[in-house]
């Protein structure tokens, strides 16, 4: 008797509870689907697009070391290798971390007041960035992992200001390069890399974006983030530094084409990377700016190794692997928004132009300019911005500059005049701010710790003044 009213009152009491949790229950099965609905339409990466990333980011790793290193290895005399190698590798690893430190928020976050010049400070240390953040690409909706997209903009700092060295190669202190370098990235790379790629992207297209970029110009890889930028700062360095003890009379030829020329391969199958990955997908466009690398290189090499046929009588193998730099450089702005025959024309066009400055016009003024940075790179690099705002041009089989105020992302094109005005704009902001600004990173690290070694040192050679070792043993 006991235990049937037990079980009674355990059944009003149960059915108390059910009703008193009806509703509650009743809310969670309708609140249930729409949870499930919101993280269904949350976009996922696509995961051919991720490693497609991390394989780029890996390429251009390859550009720099040992690619960039082994190129101009190669071009200075044998005493001066190492010291060669040395710069390249530690400038890299002294970008990737202040990379991660504060370049990153310096280049990809709104920088407020600033925003047109530079970013700010809220991913420092890569704050809030995580394996569940993610970016979004050229496409509405279309998103890879922020972690890919950091790592795949950090290989860009590391490589850029390896290049400026080769314009001063044999006569810079170690410790001067060094310093130059953290000051030169977070005055110069990041602020003109926030300028020229910094926007709210497809979906909030009309966000506040960096100076050069609302100028309506493109730069798919970076024409101007990289080429430029490093070209003239070279330039300014090889002037204030000053020329090599002994140049214009003692000899200076490379000491190892075949290095040179490992290096340069190693450039152009890095490349891919450097312009295909820009397209932050793997789709028919990263396509296109793969086939442009190619055969914009393959011209540019023709045409230097013919225009110095006509000149010297002689094809170089010196020259048809700046010849091909060339070429890589001149097709990076206009990688992903040119046909192929633009890029074939492109390639043709830049060696020649290339060639007259680093024969006639640097002989002329007299500059030390090394490794011819500013010859190829930021010349090169000049003409391809320029002809970018050519070839874009759907009607010479460009692929158009893409309105994405309109619903189907439709590409138009505002005429010749109007994008070559832009380009300009964009290469001459960049010009004046790596230019000036260089100058004065210079001289305060020329009053800090002095710009050039020793006239013994610099006869001795850097890899024993500056390293203890040297790159050969007889």
């Amino acid at each position: 008797m006991s235990s049937l009213k037990l079980s009674t009152s355990l059944g009003r009491v149960s059915a108390a509870v059910a009703a008193f949790l009806a509703p509650a229950i009743a809310f969670a099965q309708e609140t249930a689907p729409a949870a499930a609905e919101a993280v269904a339409a949350a976009p996922v990466p696509d995961k051919g697009d991720t490693t497609w990333m991390l394989v780029s980011s890996a390429l251009v790793l390859l550009m720099t070391v040992p690619g960039l290193a082994l190129f101009y290895g190669g071009l200075v005399r044998t005493k001066n290798m190492l010291s060669v190698l040395m710069q390249v590798l530690m400038i890299a690893a002294v970008a990737m971390i202040i990379w991660v430190v504060y370049g990153y928020s310096m280049a990809f976050t709104a920088g407020g007041s600033l925003n047109s010049f530079v970013g700010g400070f809220s991913k420092l240390f890569l704050a809030g960035v995580d394996t569940t953040t993610v970016v979004e690409t050229f496409s509405k909706g279309v998103v890879i992992p922020e972690l890919a997209f950091v790592i795949f903009q950090m290989t860009f700092a590391a490589i850029t200001p390896g290049l400026i060295v080769g314009a001063f190669a044999e006569r810079v202190k170690f410790s001067a390069v060094i310093l130059f370098t953290i000051l030169w990235l977070t005055f110069i790379y990041f602020p003109i890399a926030h300028m020229v790629w910094f926007w709210g992207g497809p979906s909030l297209y009309a966000d506040p974006s960096g100076l050069i970029f609302g100028f309506g110009a493109i730069d798919f890889a970076g024409g101007t983030v990289v080429h430029i930028n490093a070209g003239i700062a070279g330039l300014v360095g090889c002037l204030m530094i000053g020329k090599r003890t002994g140049f214009g009379k003692d000899m200076m030829a490379p000491h190892s084409m075949t290095l040179t020329m490992v290096g340069a391969s190693l450039l152009w199958v890095g490349w891919f990377g450097f312009n295909a990955g820009s397209n932050l997908e793997a789709n028919a466009y990263a396509a296109l700016a793969m086939i442009n690398t190619f055969v914009a290189a393959a011209a540019a090499v023709i045409s230097w190794s013919v225009v110095e046929t006509f000149t010297r009588g002689k094809a170089s193998i010196l020259g048809a692997v700046s010849g091909a730099v060339a070429g890589l450089v001149v097709i990076t702005p206009a990688a992903g928004f040119v046909g192929p025959m633009g890029a074939i024309v492109m390639g043709l066009v830049v060696s020649p132009i290339c060639y007259f400055f680093v024969s006639t016009v640097k002989n002329k003024f007299g500059y030390d300019d090394t490794a011819d940075v500013f010859g190829v790179h930021c010349i090169g690099g000049i003409l391809g911005a320029l002809l970018t705002g050519v070839f874009v041009n759907p009607a010479l089989g460009g692929a158009g500059i893409v309105d994405y105020s309109t619903a189907d992302f439709a590409a138009g094109y505002a005429g010749t005049a109007a994008q070559v005005w832009s380009q300009f704009k964009g290469v001459l902001v960049t010009l004046l701010w790596s230019g000036i600004g260089s100058a004065i990173l210079y001289k305060i690290v020329d009053v800090i710790i002095g710009l050039r070694v020793t006239v013994e040192a610099e006869r001795e050679g850097l890899d024993l003044s500056s390293h203890g070792e040297a790159a050969y043993h007889s």
